[in-house]
């Protein structure tokens, strides 16, 4: 697969060569799609700040991005980290604003969200807000770059931030690796850098060396944050005239310090750091092969596109394909391929293996055969209608973009701001215009065995490194691979059939719109059969080639047991393994597929182009009523999957928590360990006999929307039936109404406490974790919006608290939980400063302390939080994508209340402030008389003792310890689910 981002909405026509819009920006002309209706406007401050401000009056949230050209490659010798500390900093207070905290408070009570974050070469800050709040919000984000404060207090607070982000990371393979990576590079070089620095780099090493840390960082700013380094993005519902009012106002008294852009030449990788295969041990089970090549940036040659080119072809998985061939022999599970870590100046072209058991054995082989498909590349002629192929797909993905929220579209542009010329900072590097096989052979000639470095990463190696990485503590070995030895791997892999892939058959070529007759708010049910039940929305807000498909197969036994939830799964892994040598195409074209299992059966998405999806529904259908099991391929789906649980325990303890809180709560949930055992004793002759029982009782709840006509959508689901259900031999048989599946919750008790206690499964790892859950209430409208609008107060000032001041973590999150329409608050904070219990104790402190926020809240105030709590609720859907997801989730819940948001915002507009007084002090507060608390603690490494005292201990007062979860499980009611069988469902 071609490891490059593609377009979430994806491909389509070659626009009939016609010349892409502009946009008029004063002195340059912006691409744009044709269906974009957005105003956009270049301006450059007297300051040298350039800006983009975009305009879109049918917006519901604001947002703005600026990016800052200083990243971690410019951290100062000795102080790792500094450039990453400074991002965090930022964010605390300024002289304008110096109350701390709040920058992010006006946001979150203003409906928005607020984020950053630091690569090599820029740092980009960014926030989202309701529209109406642009101008305050801009006016404290403007602070950041202008006078920020930076005291003491708080840099020795953040510092641990810093370093609780790393201990965060230490035992993520993705960190591990590429700072692995990094180190085997020139030390002279940034690339070499540790970027997100710790307590050591910043607080230890920098007094080792007399340095103020917080003198370096205001030292930092004031030579490096300078307005002609700076790229600012904003995006509102007024004019552009009023928006560059408003930015000229806010953004003119940045310094412009005349800084120099940063450049940072040469290449990381000297002599000694090709032609080596490095062999680490990661913490999960796997192996991963990554053979990288150091090349010439696609960057300086983005219009021809070159590194997308061949990306495609050695990332394909069509017949013919290096991963067709690696699949065949029962070798690889995945392959990747594209440019990796790039700046203007260098750049590595990268080609990552997920191997099998055998593939391990096979490492040669597998080398040895991707460079004898390089070696077909380099020697066959350049195919043009390759590169018209994915210029087309390119061209028609860029021209019907899905609408992306604003927040992530700022920050998309920023950052295109510092790499791209104004009139590409829309379509930058993501359609190829010139084709040029120059271009290409070019980089094709530097993947050669003189440049090569290998990575080798296998828990297979553990004993047999000497060699560890001092930031992240892998273990590791350096070889010598010279091309002669990779010569012989070539001449003995096993010879096969590569070559370049067939024409795309999925490219859509129909982009014509549908007409509705009338507009449409919400899905009707189209079709009602004992087989299925079909729900249909037309598109009336999007006006794009694309429908959205969701089929949702029940089938009761599929979780009747472990081993049948296993099953299930094997199957549907199975069905895409199967799928993937006709249907990566249709990925490839822009037209989205899934087969997964879910907790009434599996389920089959589809969303992209329609003009051939039906083709490829047709085919997915016709799989699984001819589906028969291939014994190698079950081996292989079984191999990774018995690693996927494997790598179960080495999840972060935040995650832990969510998965326990599941375990507790939903009464059909099986543990992960009951279904590892499960998978490991099944074998191939075990699915062929559970698919037809599986398939015996099946009902579909089907969800057409989109470009797609009525009796369109009629027509498929009728030739779905005909083909499960009506075929002359057919496993499929109906559903009774009485083997309808529900998922139904647990009911925790009032005005007690139950706390289940773990170690956490991976004893190396450090953090702890809790999850303070608040149980409710069941789906009602006015409790609902009590509950969101409790969340939206608390959740900036519960983060600021427990993250900020008392630096619990750096996770610490207050957020809304939602189970089959089961609500609460959970709180959920990940640390190594506080054991589980002490954390617990801190949360029930906050409360108390939130208790008088919320009293002494003003009825401004209160007017404020729900007047933002409505502009979110009234936020229009952006795609199809986001408009069916809440339709089908209140099909799949059984609730159907399509006009939930129009009756929260009724509620709202009726809410009092003593109704949410009430309701916290009823729910919420500290020994509430309605009070429902189930507390997940997962003890850490750095806290063992503390576990072992709280599970000898007796349950203080009005506690309960859960010892055994599926005895605590039986012995609790549960909520009434919303499903109805095919027969019950209310319309």
């Amino acid at each position: 697969m071609d490891s490059r981002p593609r377009e979430t909405d994806a491909p389509g026509d070659p626009a009939n060569g016609a010349a892409p819009p502009l946009a008029a920006t004063g002195d340059v002309e912006i691409i744009r799609p044709r269906n974009d209706k957005r105003g956009y406007r270049r301006v450059v401050l007297p300051n040298s700040l350039e800006c983009l401000l975009i305009s879109d009056p049918d917006t519901d949230k604001a947002a703005a991005s600026m990016n800052v050209s200083v990243g971690y490659f410019c951290d100062p010798d000795g102080l790792d980290g500094l450039a990453h500390f400074l991002e965090h900093m930022l964010f605390y207070a300024s002289e304008k604003y110096p109350e701390e905290d709040s920058y992010s408070k006006y946001i979150a009570e203003h409906g928005g969200s607020t984020n950053a974050f630091t690569s090599s070469e820029h740092t980009n800050f960014y926030f989202d807000v309701n529209s109406d709040s642009l101008h305050d919000a801009l006016d404290r984000f403007a602070q950041f770059f202008i006078k920020p404060l930076m005291s003491p207090d708080a840099t020795l607070r953040e510092i641990k931030a810093v370093d609780s982000e790393n201990q965060k990371n230490l035992l993520s393979d993705p960190w591990r690796m590429s700072q692995l990576q990094k180190h085997l590079c020139a030390e002279n070089h940034p690339y070499h850098k540790f970027s997100t620095g710790n307590w050591y780099t910043l607080e230890v090493k920098a007094k080792e060396k007399g340095l103020d840390t917080r003198l370096e960082l205001i030292k930092f700013y004031d030579s490096h944050y300078s307005a002609n380094l700076m790229q600012l993005v904003v995006y509102g519902k007024e004019s552009l005239d009023i928006l560059q009012n408003l930015v000229e106002n806010k953004f003119c008294d940045i310094r412009d310090v005349g800084r120099k852009p940063f450049s940072f030449p040469g290449h990381p990788c000297t002599r000694e750091h090709l032609q080596i295969i490095v062999k680490a041990v990661p913490i999960k089970q796997g192996h991963t092969l990554r053979i990288l090549f150091p090349i010439t940036p696609n960057v300086r040659r983005y219009k021809e596109g070159p590194c997308r080119y061949i990306s495609h072809l050695i990332g394909h998985e069509g017949e013919g394909s290096l991963f067709y061939i690696l699949k065949k022999l029962g070798w690889a599970m995945s392959l990747k391929a594209g440019e990796g870590d790039w700046s203007h100046d260098f750049s590595f072209f990268s080609v990552t293996i997920q191997l099998t058991d055998v593939g391990q054995e096979h490492m040669e082989d597998t080398v040895g055969l991707l460079f004898r498909y390089i070696k077909l590349l380099q020697t066959s002629e350049t195919p043009k209608w390759i590169f018209d192929e994915l210029q087309a797909i390119r061209e028609t993905g860029f021209h019907y973009r899905d609408k992306s929220p604003p927040i992530n579209y700022v920050v998309n542009i920023s950052s295109n701001m510092q790499i791209f010329p104004p009139e590409d900072w829309l379509i930058a590097s993501s359609v190829p215009s010139k084709f040029s096989p120059d271009a290409i052979q070019n980089i094709l000639n530097e993947l050669t065995p003189e440049t090569v470095r290998i990575f080798w990463e296998s828990k297979n190696f553990e004993g047999q490194t000497s060699l560890t990485e001092p930031w992240y503590g892998t273990s590791y070995s350096v070889e010598a691979v010279p091309p002669s030895i990779i010569q012989k791997w070539v001449e003995k892999a096993p010879e096969e059939d590569l070559h370049l892939p067939k024409q795309n058959i999925f490219i859509p070529r129909d982009l014509s719109l549908k007409s509705v007759e009338e507009m449409v708010s919400f899905p009707a049910m189209l079709r009602k059969t004992p087989f299925s039940r079909l729900w249909y929305k037309p598109d009336t807000m999007f006006f794009t080639p694309k429908a959205y498909i969701k089929m949702d197969f029940h089938c009761p036994l599929s979780q009747s047991s472990p081993e049948s939830a296993v099953l299930t799964d094997v199957f549907t892994r199975l069905l895409m393994d199967y799928l993937n040598d006709y249907a990566y195409d249709a990925q490839v074209a822009g037209l989205y597929y899934a087969v997964k299992p879910n907790d009434t059966g599996f389920q089959v998405t589809m969303v992209g182009f329609n003009d051939k999806m039906g083709t490829l529904l047709e085919t997915v259908i016709g799989k699984i009523a001819e589906f028969k099991v291939k014994v190698d391929r079950f081996s292989v789906i079984k191999e990774a999957m018995t690693k996927k649980y494997e790598n179960f325990k080495f999840r972060q303890p935040y995650q832990q928590v969510l998965y326990y809180c599941s375990l507790i709560l939903e009464d059909q949930a099986w543990p992960w360990d009951e279904e590892f055992s499960a998978l490991s004793h099944l074998e191939a002759s075990d699915l062929e006999f559970f698919l037809p029982r599986l398939l015996s009782k099946t009902f579909i709840e089907c969800y057409f929307a989109g470009n797609i006509e009525p009796n369109e959508a009629k027509n498929i689901i009728h030739h779905v039936e005909d083909v499960l259900f009506n075929a002359p031999i057919s496993a499929c048989k109906p559903l009774s109404p009485s083997q309808h599946l529900a998922k139904r919750i647990v009911k925790l008790e009032k005005g007690l406490r139950y706390y289940y206690p773990a170690m956490c499964s991976n004893h190396q790892d450090e953090n702890s974790a809790l999850l303070h859950y608040i149980q409710t209430h069941q789906d009602n409208i006015k409790q609902n919006v009590l509950l969101q609008l409790l969340a939206l107060v608390g959740k900036q000032a519960a983060f600021h608290q427990l993250r900020s001041v008392e630096q619990l973590g750096y996770i610490a999150l207050l957020r809304q939980r939602n189970d089959s329409g089961v609500r609460g608050l959970q709180f959920i904070i990940q640390s190594t400063v506080k054991d589980p219990a002490n954390l617990d104790a801190r949360v029930e402190n906050f409360l108390k302390m939130f208790e008088g926020t919320l009293y002494q809240m003003s009825d401004a105030e209160f007017k404020s939080n729900v007047s933002a709590l409505i502009d979110m609720k009234l936020e229009k859907y952006k795609n199809i994508r986001e408009e069916s997801a809440f339709f089908w989730g209140e099909i799949s819940e059984g609730t159907l209340k399509f006009d939930r948001k129009q009756e929260e915002v009724a509620a709202l507009r009726e809410l009092k402030k003593e109704e949410l007084i009430d309701f916290f002090n009823d729910h919420v507060k500290v020994n509430a008389p309605q009070k429902k608390i189930l507390s997940i603690q997962v003890y850490g490494g750095l806290h063992s003792a503390e576990y072992e005292t709280i599970v000898q201990n007796a349950p203080p007062p009005q506690s309960c310890e859960i010892t055994d979860i599926y005895s605590f499980r039986r012995s609790r009611p549960l909520y009434g689910s919303f499903r109805g069988g095919v027969g019950q469902m209310k319309l």
